[in-house]
């Protein structure tokens, strides 16, 4: 009799394992919380994988994969499960699909993805349940025996030989995001999907499945403040801070800009802005930058000069000319290279692209953090199996962002999360790496 494989979850984790397990003779059910035409999770907001490598076709360059790993413990500290992650890089290479060193951009981006991951599975014949969120998860003698979906105005239960969760994080609940950042919660824009509640995570939980990530960390980077506050994806992302200054509700500067590289650095910029009074900055450059960084889905805010910009933005206008005259007058320039110009007498400092912003128009762009996915999730083992206080659930697998916290646990690299969900993913399904 074929073994039935319930997928929770319908984006790239979700559909790489229902993928893998229908492929190996399973009979598979995916259950997605969305309707049909928002379907795909956040990975429809994506673009890009990072993956280990030597010299290939796709990229400009070897990324080996101890660079890779020690690229994650830079940004990710400690305690994150290197056996986990070691997998993850070991076989990232596998399958995937311009390009610069380190990541492969796919055509179409995020949602060409996911149409082709749900052509394939239609294709493979497998049963898909939109509109249905998962809101309880049976254990008995360490096996899933069931788990309480509700959708259409019902309840029921479902039953199943394996489980794989690939439901996301919790970033679209505001109730249990206040529970870790108070009325912050509130002003902070989800770039990912509006069902990405966490309901499932939830469930886990309550049945006793070991927490893993912590608690206030997540993806979440700089984005438009005037974005919607669901699904904005990754055109409401703001990449001008490395060439301006960014300050805060009253003028002031609060962290290096030009830090690092902005691959390395962008996925930080979410938590500083939320640390921020009101949760809200403003990134400051001038027309000398225009070019220089992805163009953004808003227009920027011009000024003919910072009067006129600290009115706009209703900043103290001798607060924000101290601050620009401040950076400008420290500014040290090493050759023709931007990265190289710095400024070391400010604080805080400015390590690379300290260039002055003293050419009208100034250009102003007003940010709030943009959470993409939250890194709480569940604990897994090497095989991706959940943990729980008594071992691990037999036939509950995690998979994506609901497993991220095991690799994750502060910072991010750009294109790591579909990594992680591919992989594990995969893996989950029933994979083994051949």
């Amino acid at each position: 009799m074929d073994r039935h494989v319930v997928v929770i979850g319908g984006g790239n984790a979700g559909l790489c394992a229902a993928i893998e397990a229908s492929e190996r003779g399973r009979n598979v059910t995916l259950i997605e919380a969305s309707p049909k035409e928002m379907r795909g999770g956040n990975s429809k907001y994506t673009r890009d994988l990072r993956y280990a490598h030597l010299d290939d076709q796709y990229t400009s360059g070897e990324y080996s994969k101890p660079e890779l790993l020690d690229d994650l413990r830079k940004v990710s500290g400690d305690g994150f499960d290197e056996k986990v992650a070691g997998i993850v890089i070991d076989l990232s290479e596998k399958g995937t699909l311009n390009l610069n060193r380190t990541n492969v951009f796919f055509l179409g981006g995020g949602k060409a993805l996911i149409d082709a991951y749900y052509k394939q599975i239609e294709k493979l014949g497998v049963r898909i349940m939109y509109d249905t969120q998962v809101v309880s998860v049976d254990i008995s003698d360490n096996r899933i025996v069931g788990i309480g979906i509700s959708g259409n105005g019902n309840g029921r239960t479902i039953a199943g030989d394996e489980f794989i969760f690939a439901s996301g994080g919790f970033e679209a609940n505001r109730e249990w995001l206040s529970e870790f950042w108070g009325d912050a919660a509130g002003n902070i824009k989800v770039r990912g999907s509006r069902f990405n509640t966490g309901l499932p995570l939830k469930a886990l939980l309550r049945a006793g499945a070991i927490p893993c990530g912590q608690e206030r960390a997540g993806h979440m980077v700089a984005v438009d403040a005037r974005s919607p506050d669901y699904d904005g994806g990754i055109v409401t992302r703001i990449d001008a801070i490395p060439w301006g200054i960014v300050v805060n509700s009253v003028g002031e500067r609060f962290y290096d800009e030009g830090e690092d590289i902005w691959p390395k650095r962008y996925a930080i910029w979410g938590r500083l802005i939320a640390e921020q009074q009101n949760q809200i900055a403003y990134v400051i450059t001038d027309s000398k930058t225009i070019g220089k960084y992805m163009p953004t889905a808003y227009p920027p805010i011009q000024a003919r000069d910072l009067v006129e910009a600290a009115q706009l933005l209703g900043i103290d206008s001798r607060k924000l000319i101290e601050t620009v005259n401040a950076f400008n007058s420290g500014i040290e320039k090493a050759g023709e290279d931007l990265f190289n110009w710095t400024n070391a007498q400010v604080s805080p400092r400015k390590s690379h692209w300290a260039i002055p912003i003293d050419t009208p128009p100034f250009l102003i762009y007003p940010v709030r953090p943009g959470l993409t996915f939250t890194y709480q999730g569940v604990a897994i083992d090497s095989t991706c199996k959940i943990r729980t206080s008594d071992g691990i659930i037999e036939n509950g697998f995690a998979a994506g962002e609901i497993a991220s916290g095991n690799i994750l646990r502060s910072g991010y690299l750009a294109g790591f999360g579909l990594t992680i969900g591919t992989v594990l993913g995969r893996i989950s399904g029933g994979w083994n790496g051949d």
